[in-house]
């Protein structure tokens, strides 16, 4: 089952999406937004199957052609957005382009943080940057979305608890980082809004690719029309989702709704190094920050710019078939003037 949010008041309008992500059907007459199907999941989910089998069928009554850019994110805000860091290798080499340490903690237990989650973007929805030299980088991840999460869940609890699977560009501005960090208490103004493919999918849709705690598929970053990166999501990560959500839970209960992430997409070279970009035979990157840091160390100096008014970002993951799985993430970056305080 394929579920997006129509843009509608703050929560959007719930609607089942056929397998092409060609139509769709309103679900409103079962749950008027997502956040309310989560809340009732149980109870709700079996009706939505029925409607996305008519939909299938070609039987649904209401069904129209289905447009990405009039989506926002499927949960437009949520009650938690906890995006973990489960790809060590992106966190090596971020820390090692801001000269930090990587400690051997961060092999053996998750490192996390919880992002703003009172308004999301949509797929299709401009970024808006006010200053290019706070380094703006995309960065593609997938996510999970929970039903109600007991706290201290062990892990068949925390694996039965995900509800849905979908992409997201956790953006970040590089270069504030460090003096954020250097503070003591984490991200804010460096994460601004993040923004999630134009529908969320129940782990069944994945079929093999899902083996019920990672999503074993290539994650494409196109920058400018051209491939950034198609790292292996199965491969590199150290944590999967069910460890992520215990994490999350482990001192706390977990919403409903509750969104975790796995970080950036990252795998090493098959040397063992720390990668190599698309055009020289390697995998990628998904982020920019991750090729700046080998081009420094192969180079000198990092030469690939951060983004900039009028760059086009997209993220994508097709199945075997090379069909769209999620949609598109397709943002352009749109300068913005600063507001006097």
């Amino acid at each position: 089952m394929k579920l997006a949010s129509l843009k509608h008041g703050r929560d959007g309008r719930l609607v089942v999406v056929s397998r092409d992500l060609a139509r769709a059907v309103p679900a409103s007459g079962i749950a008027p937004t997502l956040q309310l199907a989560l809340d009732d999941w149980d109870n709700i989910a079996p009706q939505l199957e029925e409607l996305a089998v008519e939909l299938e069928a070609g039987t649904a009554d209401g069904s129209f052609a289905f447009d990405p850019t009039r989506c926002t994110a499927p949960l437009p805000r949520a009650f938690q957005w906890a995006d973990g860091s489960a790809y060590v290798n992106h966190v090596a080499l971020v820390r090692k382009a801001r000269g930090a340490e990587l400690p051997d903690s961060c092999w053996h237990d998750p490192l996390m943080y919880q992002g703003g989650s009172d308004g999301f973007l949509g797929p299709c929805d401009p970024v808006s940057l006010a200053d290019e030299a706070w380094g703006l980088d995309f960065e593609a991840e997938i996510a999970v979305v929970t039903d109600d999460v007991p706290q201290g869940v062990d892990d068949r609890e925390a694996a039965a608890a995900i509800r849905l699977v979908m992409l997201v560009n956790d953006l970040s501005l590089r270069n504030l980082i460090p003096d954020e960090l250097a503070k003591g208490f984490g991200f804010f103004q460096s994460k601004p809004a993040s923004a999630f493919s134009p529908v969320a999918v129940t782990p069944d849709e994945l079929g093999d690719a899902w083996d019920g705690r990672k999503l074993c598929l290539p994650l494409l970053s196109h920058l400018n029309g051209v491939l950034f990166g198609k790292p292996e999501a199965g491969e590199d990560m150290t944590f999967d989702f069910p460890r992520l959500v215990m994490h999350a839970a482990k001192t706390r209960t977990l919403a409903a709704g509750t969104i975790v992430g796995s970080g950036t997409v990252s795998n090493r070279d098959s040397d063992g190094g720390p990668g190599r970009p698309v055009a020289e035979g390697g995998l990628g990157y998904s982020c920019i920050a991750e090729q700046r840091v080998v081009e420094a160390l192969t180079h000198g100096e990092a030469r690939t710019p951060f983004l900039t008014a009028g760059d086009r970002v997209t993220i994508e993951m097709l199945d075997g078939d090379g069909h769209t799985i999620f949609g598109a993430i397709n943002q352009e970056i749109a300068r913005i003037g600063r507001k006097s305080p």
